[in-house]
């Protein structure tokens, strides 16, 4: 037998309970004058009573907001189930939007057209006070395209962004450069000279700035066979890009990867050409996990608080939601996490007797 839900309370049942008008509800539990200070508190006790909650869509037809920021995300949908960066992320962010009962409205789409379509649908239906926007890219048409509507935005992982001025855009961001350099800095130390970095979406900022940071590492450190490869973040084409760099003429001695799942689909490519790690392949991961640290070996990795990113990232929208004005804000850089998949490579594969 079907059951019929239980009907939501509305303000003409807390008006008859409270025995007062409607109008009279509505002033007291909108903070606007015309009802003494007895009649709020009677009507909000009996709200409470009963369970009721302003209705999002009312609210924003009302002129008073809903409640409620937005996150799209542009990628890949078989690439999300396992990718712990995103999850992390969003527990960060939802934990300060509960703490100011704003909900976090989610959706992925295709590609960034798509993304674009979304913001435009929802700014026209009020379904979002603001929005929070993911993998910047190097020209990246959201933010003028939020600037436009009118949408209040926090774009997450970019130093700056091109918005029309007093555009209501802050940034939150942490130093993949610094990172990279990093990375590289311990792997040269431990004599390796031949480093593949098993990269993400070749359109993506960050994607670029660490592709970047390791052609600038290599040239310093005179490292001709450092390079890049791209990929979509899956456990598919991190393992696919590993089994080419060590079918190569060159194979490199350390492979950097900009994910944990990639890291540990490299662990089996390697596996499966019969070598050891890391007596035979040095392996790094972009973003400690849960993944990093129960595999065997356990993988040396970047490590940082993400959940933290996401929170600040929100505080950072709720503040524009109040009035406060845009912020860039530099986050922690991402600290190397010496473990045990990383080590001195072999005799005589150091890099042919290059520097």
């Amino acid at each position: 037998m079907r059951r019929t839900p239980p009907r939501r309370p509305t303000i003409k049942d807390i008006a008859r309970r409270a025995g007062v008008s409607e109008s009279a509800v509505s002033f007291a539990l909108n903070g606007r004058p015309g009802v003494s200070e007895a009649t709020r508190e009677r009507v909000r006790r009996v709200a409470e009573q009963l369970g009721w909650q302003p209705s999002t869509a009312a609210r924003a037809l009302s002129g008073e907001g809903a409640a409620t920021v937005g996150l799209v995300l542009a990628r890949p949908a078989r690439t999300l189930g396992v990718e712990s960066f995103f999850l992390q992320l969003v527990s960060g962010v939802q934990e300060a939007l509960a703490a100011r009962r704003f909900g976090l409205l989610f959706q992925v789409v295709e590609d960034l057209d798509a993304e674009c379509a979304v913001y435009r649908r929802w700014w026209a239906e009020r379904r979002v006070d603001g929005m929070l926007v993911v993998d910047p890219r190097a020209e990246d048409p959201r933010p003028g395209l939020l600037c436009g509507l009118g949408l209040p935005a926090v774009v997450i992982g970019a130093p700056a962004v091109a918005a029309p001025p007093g555009a209501a855009i802050s940034t939150v961001w942490a130093d993949d450069t610094g990172a990279m350099a990093s990375v590289i800095s311990h792997l040269h130390t431990l004599g390796h000279r031949r480093i593949t970095h098993i990269a993400g979406l070749p359109e993506l900022a960050h994607t670029r700035r660490r592709m970047a940071c390791l052609r600038t590492e290599a040239a310093r450190r005179g490292l001709p066979d450092a390079r890049s490869v791209t990929t979509d973040y899956s456990d598919a084409q991190g393992a696919e890009a590993t089994r080419r760099a060590l079918a190569g003429p060159r194979p490199p001695t350390a492979i950097v990867y900009d994910n944990d799942v990639m890291a540990v689909a490299g662990l089996a490519a390697a596996a499966e050409r019969g070598l050891s790690v890391p007596a035979d392949l040095s392996v790094v991961a972009w973003d400690d996990s849960a993944l990093c640290r129960n595999t065997h070996p356990a993988l040396t990795a970047l490590t940082r608080d993400t959940a933290s990113f996401g929170r600040h990232a929100a505080e950072h929208l709720l503040s524009l939601l109040d009035g406060a004005p845009p912020r860039r804000t530099q986050d922690p850089t991402p600290a190397l996490l010496h473990r045990a998949s990383t080590a001195p490579p072999p005799p005589g594969r150091q890099g042919d007797g290059l520097a």
